[in-house]
């Protein structure tokens, strides 16, 4: 069986590890590029866009892709669409595999946002010392409210186009002592996360629990619902390979 996997979170590399033990299953990891030193993958990897919805749907009929799978970020939500519509086009089933979101805790206090513009409107027009734990993809939401000081972390070197604005490069995971030590140093009294569900950078809100803080939490876009875990998705990829084999189509 031929699968494609559309990857760049650490589900995605964990499927790939199952999928490299599984000889039956040809995989490929595909990584849309936009870090520039990626995980290294135990399966041939391509790294770049495919040019839309009808490009990705050209290459599955191409490769003669027999499932594809979306284990992107919960918040790629342009690469989960045209995932969807490319399967839809090239008349191949999709599994998307996608972790929970994070609860409120006791204790938290969380400002729950719609996306970007909102939560920077959330933040007041109060000058507040602000912890921008969004990536590097959306900053310029925040370019409306230019009042307030800026903390942004990222992976890669970032341009954020904010007047007061101090800019880290740190990759996670991050432990909720060092968050905390980090919050404090730099007198954060506002954090904003988007709400990804990722065990490795969650150590921010308990930070801010411990610190009484307020999080602007940013909700995912809409898209479609998933499977939770990297052995959830592999039962069905087995199961598909399964029924392929059924049918009398190579694996």
């Amino acid at each position: 069986m031929r699968l494609l996997l559309l990857g760049g979170v650490a589900e995605a590399n964990a499927l790939a590890a199952l999928l490299a033990a599984r000889p039956e299953i040809e995989a490929t990891l595909s990584l849309a590029g936009r870090t520039s030193a990626p995980a290294a993958s135990p399966l041939p990897t391509r790294v770049g866009g495919f040019g839309g919805a009808d490009g990705l749907a050209a290459c599955l009929r191409a490769e003669r892709i027999d499932l594809l799978v979306d284990a992107t970020h919960p918040f790629a939500q342009n690469i989960s669409r045209n995932a969807a519509q490319a399967a839809r086009e090239a008349g191949v089933p999709l599994i998307r595999l996608v972790r929970p979101p994070w609860r409120a805790a006791p204790g938290d206090r969380w400002l729950d946002a719609r996306d970007m513009e909102e939560a920077a409107r959330l933040l007041g027009a109060a000058p507040r010392r602000v912890f921008l734990a969004i990536g590097r993809q959306q900053l310029a939401a925040f370019r409306a409210a230019p009042q307030h000081f800026y903390l942004v972390r990222a992976i890669e070197p970032v341009e954020p186009g904010l007047p007061n604005c101090e800019a880290i490069l740190a990759r996670g995971p991050f432990s909720a002592d060092a968050e905390e030590a980090l919050l404090q140093a730099k007198r954060i009294d506002v954090v904003v996360a988007k709400n990804s569900g990722s065990p490795a950078v969650a150590g921010k809100l308990a930070a801010a629990r411990r610190l009484k803080l307020p999080v602007v939490m940013v909700a995912r876009p809409a898209l479609a619902d998933g499977v939770a875990t990297p052995q959830d998705a592999l039962g069905l990829i087995l199961a598909h390979a399964e029924t392929l084999a059924r049918r009398g189509v190579s694996t």
